[in-house]
């Protein structure tokens, strides 16, 4: 099956809107204002001074940054120089930084000065790694490197680490195919006002947060950047500063309500809400409010969104991720067939955002994609209307405060400790968190904490992946046939004992 637009290049998007409009303001971050052609120069500079360093065509350079200035340059002008923007999520662990590093076989590191530390500290263990300083004179002294005016739509531009069921990352190489296409099919569903200004106030290093940048540049909007989500500072924002679009997840937009009972303004055209279902509260407040709340479903592999719920339809339809976008063909599969309306299966997507596949994994790519569907490992359903509903999310996927947390990695950390024999990671429902994370553990000796686990875990993975809290028994964990670990009887057994509580 074809997957993308077939005879369709683009031109370098900052270069084309610099040639455009290069007085329009293209990105705003506290103080720094960069029009297209403050930009493009940018860019230019720090694409020339990557292929001075010996960038090769195609290889990944890594990023380990917070949102600014910097990581957006870099997301820029890294493809431009030929080679794949690769954030690293700054939340990570040295040694998670240090495998994706050698996974990705990464020779440059760019670091901002905050993360200087932490890109040191990974890169002994990882051979041949140069760490280089985000803020060095070198990017703006670089020869102009100009944007092309004719990339194939199957050229790579990022490579995004998601991880799996596995717990083992993988890079998911997205083209500027597939975000061009998000783009238009983004446009096609919320439109675009030459005045838009879509606050990115979740990470650039994760697909949503980078899809407003790019997307911004696609268009010739404004990319209004947060170095952090603050929801008073996102409550001024779109009261006092134009805001038309925002991108968050509900324990987000709950706490900007939580703060105060005011009205939000006409200007504010769309909030899309990711990370899962929202709850109906939070729903009927937004309407109160006049916040139009639009619900979506999306993944790295397909850069960002698949569905999208309409506000008109979000009490109508609660619980849904919507219709799919004109990007997208969603069906779902059971045993190789078709499902029937309401019968639940795997939800797999075809279709030009779909990811090229995982770098350097060719087996994990042929097992993801198959005849140009990707199989998500989602399972969903799909009404009488075509509305897709979400049953549960990637084997016992966990959302946290918008970060996925995959059980499976953190048990395969839990396990390296001499006390634990056996243990299972699962979440239940928070109503500031969304979910929270609690590990169920048959120790193998006596003596064995949760403090000490708890430091165990700290030295491994990112803070919000470690348990919030620890269970402790001496039954056996429930099991199938086959030994593998029945999460969800654990996770109903804690919810049912919270309820009893």
């Amino acid at each position: 099956m074809t997957t993308e637009p077939l005879g369709v290049d683009f031109r370098d998007w900052v270069a084309l809107r610099a040639s455009t409009h290069a007085a329009h303001l293209a990105i705003e971050c506290g103080d720094e204002r960069l029009t297209y052609a403050d930009l493009d120069a940018r860019v230019a500079r720090t694409a020339g001074a990557l292929r001075v360093l010996g960038v090769a065509e195609g290889e990944p350079v890594a990023v380990l940054a917070g949102n600014g200035v910097p990581i957006a340059v870099f997301a820029h002008a890294i493809p431009r120089a030929g080679a794949l923007f690769m954030p690293l999520n700054a939340r990570l662990s040295t040694g998670e930084i240090a495998y994706q590093l050698r996974d990705a076989r990464v020779r440059f590191l760019v670091a901002a000065p905050d993360y200087l530390d932490a890109a040191r500290e990974a890169v002994p263990v990882v051979p041949g790694v140069q760490v280089l300083d985000a803020q060095d004179a070198r990017w703006d002294a670089g020869v102009p490197l100009a944007g092309l005016d004719v990339i194939e739509a199957d050229r790579g531009h990022s490579v995004i680490y998601t991880s799996g069921t596995t717990g083992r990352p993988k890079g998911a190489v997205l083209t500027h195919g597939n975000f061009n296409w998000s783009a238009v099919a983004s446009a096609a569903n919320l439109g675009v006002e030459p005045d838009d200004r879509w606050l990115a106030c979740m990470p650039l290093f994760h697909v949503g947060g980078l899809s407003i940048l790019l997307r911004s540049a696609i268009y010739g909007t404004t990319a209004v950047i947060h170095d952090r989500f603050d929801e008073a500072r996102v409550n001024h924002a779109l009261r006092q500063e134009r805001i038309t679009l925002l991108s968050v997840v509900a324990t987000m937009l709950q706490r900007m309500y939580a703060l105060d009972d005011l009205p939000y303004p006409s200007t504010l055209r769309a909030v899309l809400l990711g990370g899962g279902p929202a709850p109906k509260p939070l729903l009927e407040a937004s309407r109160a409010r006049g916040v139009p709340v639009l619900q979506t479903y999306g993944l790295t592999e397909t850069a960002s969104q698949v569905a999208t719920l309409s506000e008109a339809d979000a009490l109508r339809k609660l619980g849904s991720a919507g219709l799919p976008l004109s990007s997208a063909t969603v069906r779902i599969e059971v045993d190789g067939r078709t499902a029937e309306p309401s019968e639940i299966g795997e939800i797999v997507v075809a279709g030009p955002t779909v990811c090229a596949g995982y770098l350097h994994r060719p087996d994990a790519t042929a097992a993801a994609i198959r005849d140009g569907w990707l199989h998500t490992g989602d399972l969903g359903y799909v009404d009488g209307e075509g509305y897709l509903y979400i049953a549960d999310r990637r084997d016992d996927l966990i959302v946290s405060g918008g970060e996925n947390v995959y059980p499976a990695e953190v048990e395969s950390a839990l396990l390296e400790h001499p006390g634990v024999s056996e243990c299972a990671v699962v979440g239940v429902p928070d109503e500031r968190w969304g979910h929270r994370v609690i590990a169920v553990v048959v120790p193998s000796e006596a003596g064995t904490t949760a403090e000490a686990l708890t430091a165990h875990l700290r030295d491994r993975l990112a803070g919000y992946k470690v348990p919030r809290a620890f269970e402790f028994g001496g039954e056996p964990l429930p099991r199938t046939a086959s030994g593998k670990i029945q999460r969800h009887l654990v996770r109903a057994a804690l919810i049912e004992r919270e309820r009893r509580a």
